[in-house]
């Protein structure tokens, strides 16, 4: 497999629903929690998204999942999540052990969050933009550094 798109060596990617907030307010606790610099975040809706949701195979439209890239390969659901979680300080990296629960029961509570989050926290009317307090992090962001 090629390697993804817009991602230096050695960075990863967490695809995020933009207009959903309790998506961004994911990403934002990532970022407050120091979550490591080379992890880099895109909305599904945007173009940097859209072109990592081809490299991996996925559908572009209608995405009900948080996706992870890294080292070439992605993770869906709540695999993607504990797998983001190993990137975080402690305490919040121990719960990256909740990925060697079985995937029936972790993606089972995961999908129902899912499908229920607009329900749930409300979502924006379009791709809401995330404060720039946090420059570079965001693949669709001009990063001199890269």
């Amino acid at each position: 497999m090629s390697s993804p798109p817009y991602l230096q060596t050695g960075e990863s990617a967490v695809l995020y629903d933009g207009v959903c907030k309790l998506c961004n307010g994911w990403v934002q606790f990532l970022l407050r929690h120091h979550l490591a610099r080379q992890v880099r975040f895109a909305s599904v809706q945007s173009e940097q998204g859209k072109a990592l949701l081809r490299w991996a195979g996925l559908p572009e439209e209608n995405i009900s999942t948080i996706v992870y890239i890294a080292d070439n390969q992605h993770w869906l659901r709540a695999q993607a999540v504990f797998r983001v979680m190993q990137h975080l300080p402690a305490p919040w990296r121990g719960l990256a052990v909740l990925r060697h629960f079985p995937d029936a029961i972790s993606n089972f509570a995961y999908d129902r969050i899912a499908l229920n989050r607009y329900k749930l926290f409300g979502r924006y009317s379009a791709q809401h933009a995330i404060k720039p307090d946090y420059p570079g992090r965001f693949l669709h962001q001009v990063d001199t550094a890269h």
